[in-house]
């Protein structure tokens, strides 16, 4: 894994920084917040700079990045399509028989199919970044498990940017089977890969890469323009998780998730309690 990203400074109220401490120490203690700890951020400029403040408080490096989808109306409300947050080392496992994940008591939880990219290289800090280019920084891809968790049970109720405050509503990654193609250059390189996703065996979303808009690597050159903005980049051998490919799926403790990548395996996992102290 690599070493924590720094943020770029940002100007934050006393609100803001109130509303960043309250999360991450809710995290760490596995205890649920049940209404948002402050003011509802109203941009994703204001919410980004609560998650800036949140990173520096975190003591685990950032192993990745999550991005999300904003819908129609909203992505014109807001001005973008999706949101970002960070993956932390200590959230990310490898699939084995059956993965066992963490959610806190009377937070949220879900589960999400994806596809994960890992970055060759730390990227120059710029903008303007195409989808194109975003391939040729890829060095491996594989299928995955999201896990979208926070302690705040409304989490996606109150719009995007409550969403990417804490965290874009990460809480892990599950590093399934490598993807083996050629893929530089070519952003529909990932257009015929499909996934299926189920809960106590019962199905609950089928999709793909194509069910993500634009595409993976779209995701990825989002991703590097939006940092950028932050004064933020990517870094080598860190993991992109490009988005739902078969939609956000609740979870509840002691359920079982299944995430179907058809010839590049299954992914097995089970949600089980978080207890204190844990990132």
């Amino acid at each position: 894994m690599t070493a924590r990203a720094v943020p770029h400074a940002a100007v934050l109220s006393e609100d803001g920084r109130a509303i960043a401490r309250a999360f991450v120490e809710a995290r760490r203690s596995g205890q649920a917040l049940p209404t948002y700890p402050g003011p509802v951020p109203d941009t994703l400029a204001a919410a980004y700079a609560i998650q800036d403040a949140a990173i520096a408080l975190m003591p685990d490096a950032i192993a990745g990045w999550k991005l999300g989808r904003i819908p129609p109306p909203l992505d014109g409300q807001f001005g973008a399509g999706r949101l970002a947050g960070p993956i932390f080392a200590a959230t990310v496992r490898s699939a084995g028989t059956l993965t066992e994940f963490p959610l806190i008591v009377d937070g949220f939880g879900a589960v999400e199919a994806e596809y994960l990219l890992l970055m060759a290289e730390t990227p120059p800090l710029r903008s303007r970044w195409t989808v194109a280019e975003a391939t040729r920084l890829v060095s491996q891809i594989r299928v995955g498990v999201e896990i979208a968790g926070s302690p705040f049970p409304g989490i996606n109720d109150y719009g995007p940017a409550v969403t990417a405050s804490d965290f874009g509503n990460n809480a892990g990654l599950i590093l399934g089977a490598k993807v083996e193609r050629d893929w530089a250059g070519d952003p529909g390189a990932l257009d015929d890969l499909t996934c299926a996703m189920r809960i106590d065996g019962e199905t609950v979303g089928t999709g793909g890469a194509t069910h993500i808009p634009g595409g993976p690597f779209d995701s990825l050159a989002f991703l590097l323009n939006v940092l950028a903005e932050r004064g933020l980049r990517p870094q080598a051998g860190q993991w992109i998780s490009t988005g739902a490919a078969t939609g956000v799926h609740r979870i509840a403790i002691g359920q079982t998730a299944e995430a179907d990548f058809g010839p590049h395996g299954t992914i097995t996992c089970r949600a089980i309690r978080a207890e204190g102290g844990t990132p």
